[in-house]
C-alpha cells in the first residue's frame, strides 16, 4: 500500500448525499470528486448515509474500481434503536435490566444490519451527574455499577454471538473520556478532575465495555486538565493501549481532531493532524485532516511509518472481523427492509419497563378501564413529534403512537377520553371539570435534550407551570406523565400531584405502553437511574456524593455551620434506585455472615421481602454498602449489587447477595486499586434513600497475605 492508500484507511466520511446529520456543517465534496476519493483509495467507509442502493454503488467502485479492492465500512449512530425505535437509552436504564438492553441493541443491529451498517457509534457509557448536560439522555446515569452492566450489555447486543455474520455490527463505546462531567453542564466544555475520579468514576464502564468485545473507541470533545481527550497521549496510549491492551479501533468524535484548533493546542490543521495521530487517534472524522496532511508527515519523519502500519492494521483487521473481505456485499444484497413488526412487540415490553412511577398517592394508579371519564391535557397529548426523543435518524414507515392513540385503544369507552392538547389553560380546565381524573402530560420536546441542548435550568416551562397550578386547583386527582430525557426539578402542582411517572422518551410504542401501565395491564417496574433534586441550583447531584466535615445533623437540619443551602434541604426530591410498583413491598430481617469478612473470604448479605399489596409486583432489590473509615474520604453510599425479583400479591422471598473483598475496592492514595481492612456500612434498600442497614468488618491479610491488594 502507499502511504496515500494507507492514510485513506484512517479517513471517514459521511456521504454526500446524507449532508451533515445531527452535526455541524463542513465542506461537502460534490459527487464526482468522492467517486473519484473511491477509485484512489482515499476512504475507509461512510457514516450515517440512508439507503441500500447508494452503499452498494459505492461499495462496488471501492472493490472494483479502486486498486487494492479494500472494502468499505459503512458506520451509523444507531443510539437507540433503527426503523422501530427503542426507548431513549437513559430510559431503558431505568429498566434495571441490562438483558432487556441486550435486546434492544441486538434487535436495532439487526435492523441497521439489513440497511448495510455493519458499526455503529454506540453504546455512550459517559456517566451523567449534572441534570443540565443534554447528553445524559444517551447513556445510563448517574451510577458507576449501573452504567458497567449496561455497557457490557449494549455491546453484547451489537455485536451478536458472531461478528462474522450479517447482522453483527462492531460497537464503538464513546466517549473516552470523562464527557459527562463538563463544567456547568455545558455540551464540549472544559472538564477538569482528579485521576481519581476518572478511574473510579468514569473509566470503570469504558473498561465494561471493552470487556465485553467492543472492537471500537470514540474519543470525546472535552479537554481533561487541559489536554483534550482526541490529543491525550496519556489516556489513549498508557491508559486505553497500555494498561488496558485495547488491541481495537480508535477513532475521532466528529471533525474533534480539527478542534484542537479552537481548543488552542495546534496552530493550524496540520499539527492538529500531528498531535491527534501520534495521541493515538487512528480515524479522523468528517475533517478530512488525516487525508490532507497525514502524508507529508509521515513523509518528513514526524509521523512514524510505523504508527501509520498499525493504525491501518488495526482498519484492516476489524473489516475482516467483520467478513467484509470474504463478503464485500454482505448486508446489503438483500432486499430492502424498513419494518420490523416483531420488533414492536420489544419495543412495547421495553418502554413499558422503562416508566418509573414516582409516586401514588392513594393507589390512584391504576385507573379503571371502563367506568371512569379521563381528561389528557399538555402539550404532549398527541404525536408524532416528540415521541422518539434525539438520535431517530432511522425512522420506520410507521409513525409511533402517541398518548391520546394508545390510551383509546385500550379503553373500553374510546369517548371517556377528553383530549386538550397544548398549555390553553381555559379549555384545559374545562375537561378537567368534566372528568373524574386527569391525567396531565408535560415535560420537554425532544429539541430539549441531546447533543448541544445544555439547559441552566431543569424545570418545567412557565406556561406547563401555569397549567399544572390551574388544573390542580379543580380538586380533581392529577396524574402527571413526565416526558424527559433528563431529571427534572419539580415544582407545587407537579410536585404535588397524586401521582407522578416518568415516561421518557420512549419511541415507537410510547402510547400503547404508557396505557399498559396506566390501566395496570402491566405494573410499573421502572428504576430512577438518576437522582431527581429538589431545585436547579442543586445540580451537579449524585446520591453516591462523598461527606463532609461538616455533615448536616439528621435531628437538627437547620442547624448553621453544616453542609446545607439556607433555602432547601440537599437531599433529593426522588433519590437514585426510587420507583414505586402496584405492590406495597417491605423489607426486614437484613442479616450478614460472617460478621468478619476475612481478607479472602466472601459475605453472605440477605433480607426477606414482603409484598404486602393485592397485586402482583416486581421489585428491584438494591444493594449499597459505605467505608466508614479509609485513607481517603468515600462516598455515603455505592451500589454493589441488584435483583429484580418478581413477587405475587402476599408472597415473600429471601434475597441473597454476596461480596467479596474486590467488591471494596477504591483508588488509593498512590493512585493504585485497593481494599483497606476496617468497618463498613451496608444496606438492602429499594433506593439509595432508603433501606435496612446492617454492618460487617473487613479483616487484614494475614502473614501468608501481605502484600495483596
Amino acid at each position: 500500500m502507499t502511504v496515500e492508500e494507507k492514510v485513506g484507511q484512517l479517513s471517514l466520511f459521511a456521504p454526500v448525499a446524507a449532508g451533515t446529520i445531527a452535526n455541524p456543517e463542513t465542506r461537502q465534496p460534490s459527487a464526482e470528486e468522492q467517486r473519484a476519493d473511491l477509485r484512489a483509495g482515499r476512504i475507509t467507509g461512510f457514516f450515517n448515509g440512508q439507503g441500500l442502493a447508494g452503499k452498494r454503488e459505492a461499495q462496488r467502485i471501492a472493490v472494483t474500481e479502486s486498486r487494492l479492492g479494500i472494502p468499505l465500512l459503512f458506520a451509523a449512530d444507531v443510539i437507540h434503536g433503527f426503523r422501530t425505535t427503542f426507548p431513549v437509552p437513559l430510559a431503558e436504564a431505568a429498566s434495571w435490566d441490562p438483558d432487556l438492553a441486550e435486546r434492544t441493541a441486538r434487535a436495532a443491529a439487526v435492523e441497521a444490519a439489513a440497511d448495510g451498517f455493519r458499526w455503529t457509534f454506540a453504546p455512550m457509557v459517559d456517566i451523567a451527574r449534572d441534570a443540565r448536560w443534554g447528553r445524559g439522555v444517551e447513556g445510563a446515569g448517574e451510577d458507576v455499577f449501573l452504567g458497567r452492566r449496561f455497557a457490557a450489555a449494549r455491546v453484547r447486543g451489537f455485536q451478536g454471538a458472531d461478528l462474522s455474520r450479517p447482522d453483527a455490527m462492531a460497537a464503538t463505546v464513546k466517549h473516552f473520556a470523562a464527557y459527562g462531567a463538563a463544567e456547568g453542564g455545558l455540551d464540549y466544555n472544559t472538564v477538569d478532575l482528579s485521576e481519581r475520579t476518572l478511574r473510579e468514576v468514569y473509566l470503570p464502564p469504558f473498561e465494561a465495555g471493552l470487556d465485553a468485545g467492543a472492537l471500537a473507541v470514540m474519543t470525546s470533545f472535552n479537554e481533561i486538565a487541559g489536554v483534550p481527550s482526541n490529543a491525550n497521549p496519556w489516556l489513549l496510549g498508557q491508559v486505553l493501549r497500555g494498561e488496558w491492551k485495547f488491541p481495537g479501533v480508535v477513532v475521532s468524535d466528529y471533525t474533534a481532531d480539527e478542534e484542537l484548533i479552537a481548543h488552542g493546542v495546534a496552530a493550524d490543521a496540520r499539527e492538529a493532524t500531528r498531535l491527534s495521530f501520534l495521541a493515538g487517534t487512528d480515524i479522523s472524522m468528517q475533517s478530512g485532516l488525516y487525508r490532507d496532511h497525514l502524508p507529508a508527515l509521515v513523509a518528513s519523519g514526524e509521523v512514524p511509518l510505523a504508527r501509520l502500519d498499525d493504525a491501518v492494521r488495526r482498519v484492516l483487521r476489524l473489516k475482516q472481523r467483520l467478513g467484509l473481505f470474504d463478503d464485500p456485499m454482505r448486508g446489503l444484497d438483500a432486499p430492502e427492509r424498513t419494518d420490523w413488526p416483531e420488533h414492536r412487540a420489544l419495543a412495547r415490553e421495553a418502554a413499558a419497563r422503562s416508566i418509573v412511577l414516582l409516586k401514588n398517592d392513594g393507589a390512584l394508579l391504576p385507573l379503571p378501564k371502563v367506568g371512569r371519564r379521563i381528561a389528557l391535557v399538555g402539550p404532549f397529548t398527541g404525536g408524532p413529534a416528540d415521541l422518539n426523543g434525539p438520535w431517530t435518524l432511522f425512522p420506520g414507515p410507521r409513525p409511533p403512537v402517541g398518548l391520546a392513540e394508545g390510551l383509546r385503544a385500550a379503553m373500553a369507552r374510546p369517548s371517556d377520553l377528553l383530549v386538550v392538547p397544548g398549555t390553553d389553560i381555559a379549555p384545559a380546565v374545562a375537561a378537567a371539570r368534566r372528568a373524574d381524573v386527569v391525567l396531565l402530560a408535560l415535560g420537554e420536546t425532544e429539541a430539549q435534550s441531546g447533543e448541544a441542548r445544555s439547559r441552566t435550568g431543569i424545570g418545567l416551562p412557565p406556561a406547563q407551570q401555569a397549567l399544572a397550578e390551574a388544573v390542580a386547583a379543580t380538586g380533581k386527582p392529577v396524574v402527571v406523565l413526565l416526558r424527559t430525557g433528563r431529571a427534572l426539578a419539580l415544582q407545587g402542582a407537579v410536585r404535588d400531584a397524586q401521582a407522578v411517572a416518568v415516561t421518557w422518551f420512549l419511541g415507537s410504542e410510547t402510547g400503547h405502553a404508557v396505557a399498559d401501565v396506566l390501566f395496570g395491564d402491566t405494573g410499573p417496574t421502572g428504576r430512577l437511574p438518576v437522582s431527581f433534586p429538589r431545585e436547579s441550583g442543586q445540580v451537579p447531584y449524585h446520591y453516591a456524593h462523598k461527606p463532609t466535615g461538616r455533615p448536616v445533623v439528621p435531628s437538627r437540619p437547620e442547624a448553621f455551620y453544616t453542609t446545607r443551602y439556607l433555602d432547601s434541604p440537599h437531599t433529593p426530591l426522588y433519590p437514585f434506585g426510587h420507583g414505586l410498583g402496584y405492590g406495597d413491598v417491605v423489607y426486614e430481617d437484613v442479616s450478614v455472615s460472617p460478621a468478619r469478612l476475612p481478607w479472602n473470604g466472601v459475605l453472605t448479605v440477605t433480607a426477606r421481602i414482603t409484598n404486602r399489596g393485592a397485586r402482583d409486583t416486581v421489585e428491584t432489590v438494591q444493594l449499597y454498602v459505605h467505608d466508614r473509615v479509609a485513607s481517603v474520604t468515600r462516598p455515603v453510599r455505592e451500589l454493589k449489587a441488584f435483583r429484580r425479583v418478581p413477587l405475587a400479591a402476599g408472597a415473600s422471598a429471601t434475597i441473597t447477595f454476596r461480596l467479596d473483598r474486590s467488591d471494596l475496592r477504591f483508588i488509593g492514595p498512590e493512585g493504585q486499586w485497593v481494599a483497606e481492612p476496617g468497618a463498613f456500612d451496608i444496606w438492602i434498600a429499594p433506593s439509595a434513600g432508603a433501606g435496612q442497614q446492617a454492618g460487617f468488618m473487613l479483616e487484614g491479610p494475614t502473614l501468608h497475605h501481605v502484600g495483596e491488594r
